[in-house]
């Protein structure tokens, strides 16, 4: 009997899954990075970030918060000014081996002109009946981490998520993330699982009729109510500190992304399994300058012949600490590197009740 229920409950489960959508690049805005220090690595940072960028990272990193409290915050703007793109955080010590986080995050386009009225009904054209709104895409990041031992610390993170067209459509979803670190001399080694119970997303949009008028005479498919998932993506990193001389430090790293959403355009692709490798480097020195670069979105792509070539995407970037607040920046690209321009990013970190 045990048996029959068993199968019937795994029958019914794959059936529900199979009703809902899990479309790839399911709110792919929360994988573009946070923060100057992480774009200019390539995002090869998950056993390297610290302190308020930590919640969004690597939460078990919050562990190691040596400040009572941090503050993080970054604006980006991309596509000439259209998106923006805006983060903060802030990040509370409660005791030696315990810290927590709460971190916003924006991306939109705002000001986008709604023409479905410009023509009345008797068919004149009135500017007058323009309206905007915008498209954007919120997450609110609850963040703890705490340490097990010297060497080991774990953490979570809970996510809200809203996102909005205008009135026409809205959804509101919940995930949530998982992470270790284990740190031993000048090793460092993570697990990020985020999404690990499949992020959902409910949509519930609201059409007029001269929408629904608009979608069938253009043959689209009108939108329907219902659940989009984000499957879940696992991020190992190792990272390793070596010492030039006294005083400078050089910090290799390398993550690699596992996707479950299906085949990507990435350097080891598979279905539903691709693996996306990043590095990262980073030379202190005197805990004063940071000099940064890195390698990620390594795709393939056909040239003019057909033949497949290999194409990275480079990236750099500096740090300046000064007195515990340290400014960050990055020359970046959110696309490749081929006809997409450079970015130019900036954060800021600063300490409240320094040591």
């Amino acid at each position: 009997m045990n048996k029959i229920l068993l199968i019937l409950v795994i029958f019914f489960s794959h059936h529900l899954v199979a009703q809902i959508n899990a479309p790839k690049y399911s709110n792919e805005f929360l994988n573009i990075g946070v923060g100057a220090r992480s774009l200019a690595m390539s995002n090869a940072v998950i056993t390297s970030t610290k302190g308020a960028m930590s919640g969004y990272w690597n939460p078990s990193n919050l562990a190691n918060t040596t400040n009572d409290i941090q503050i993080g915050l970054m604006h980006a703007e991309y596509f000439a000014g259209i998106a923006k793109y805006d983060f903060g955080s802030i990040v509370k010590k409660i005791d030696d081996k315990s810290s927590f986080g709460v971190s916003f995050l924006r991306f939109g386009v705002d000001n986008i002109p709604n023409t479905t009225d410009l023509i009345d009904a008797q068919g004149n054209l009135n500017y007058d009946r323009i309206t905007y709104f915008s498209a954007a895409d919120i997450a609110f990041i609850g963040s703890y981490g705490r340490k097990i031992n010297e060497f080991l610390s774990v953490g979570s993170s809970v996510k809200i998520i809203n996102r909005t067209a205008g009135d026409f459509a809205k959804a509101w979803g919940f995930g949530l993330d998982f992470s270790t670190s284990y740190k031993k001399n000048d090793w460092a080694l993570a697990i990020m699982a985020k999404d690990i119970t499949s992020t959902f997303n409910v949509w519930n949009y609201k059409l007029t009729s001269e929408m629904i008028n608009t979608f069938n005479n253009t043959g689209n498919e009108l939108p329907q109510n219902g659940v989009e998932l984000t499957l879940p993506r696992i991020i190992f990193g190792a990272s390793k500190n070596y010492e030039l001389e006294e005083n400078v430090h050089l910090l290799l790293e390398i993550n690699a992304d596992i996707t479950t959403d299906g085949k990507r355009n990435v350097l080891l692709s598979g279905d539903p399994f691709s693996i996306d490798p990043h590095i990262g480097a980073e030379v202190n020195i005197r805990n004063i300058v940071y000099l940064r670069g890195g390698i990620g979105n390594i795709q393939k792509t056909p040239d003019l012949t057909g033949n497949i070539i290999y194409t990275i995407q480079p990236n750099l970037g500096l740090g300046i600490n000064i007195k515990g607040v340290n400014i960050e920046y990055a020359l970046t690209d959110i696309g490749d590197a081929s006809i997409a321009e450079y970015s130019n990013i900036f954060s800021l970190k600063f300490n409240l009740n320094p040591e």
